[in-house]
């Protein structure tokens, strides 16, 4: 639930300014660096450039999210997982990368230093994402997300979030859920700010990625 007025406002008009302006004028500057990095993917790494896959958005709306290929396979990661948990989402459950996705020798360098995540500003100005909020996750784990770990969902998922400035892949999936709940509670422009603020650090230094 919304807390304030201010809040909703910033909720409903705000945030939405922001990411419009801010996604534009990142694809802007970024558009050569993105055709470099286009190019040297399929120099070294072939085709397919991008890999897309459903995930599940604002509301548990699915869209489809867009990024530069790291892995050998072709293959959808969603179709590696299969989950049969009851009354949600284990707390201690680590996502794991199925062992036949071998990530390329470039895209662990994507990886790394997230550059495999700028497509998704595109995702940012349709309207599926924002800069700032919880990371979208595949459908076929928030098909068991339990009532409470679904508040997450009550806010547009972000190119980066609350929990990925504290542990990236590096956390489980219950200190995941916790601080994005705490972040769908407590957003503003100034957290915003700030966690895009440590965003560029971890980027700079590759800390939690995999």
């Amino acid at each position: 639930m919304l807390r304030t007025s201010k809040h909703y406002l910033y909720h409903r008009i705000g945030k939405r300014i922001a990411d419009v302006v801010g996604s534009s004028s990142l694809l802007l500057i970024f558009m050569p660096l993105i055709f470099l990095f286009a190019i040297i993917l399929f120099i070294l790494s072939g085709k397919p450039i991008f890999f897309v896959q459903i995930r599940t958005g604002l509301h548990n709306v699915p869209f489809t999210i867009w990024k530069f290929r790291t892995m050998e396979s072709s293959t959808l990661e969603s179709n590696s997982h299969q989950y049969n948990w009851q009354g949600g989402v284990p707390n201690d459950f680590s996502f794991a990368k199925p062992r036949h996705l071998n990530v390329t020798r470039v895209g662990k360098i994507y990886r790394k230093y997230s550059i495999d995540e700028i497509p998704q500003l595109w995702n940012v100005l349709k309207g599926d994402m924002s800069l700032v909020g919880p990371r979208p996750e595949i459908i076929e784990i928030t098909n068991h997300y339990s009532e409470e770990q679904k508040k997450r969902l009550q806010v547009r998922p972000g190119i980066t979030g609350y929990a990925q400035v504290h542990g990236r892949s590096s956390i489980t999936h219950g200190e995941k859920i916790a601080h994005d709940l705490y972040y769908v509670e407590n957003y503003s422009f100034l957290l915003d700010l700030k966690i895009i603020i440590q965003t560029v650090v971890l980027v700079i230094t590759g800390k939690g990625a995999y």
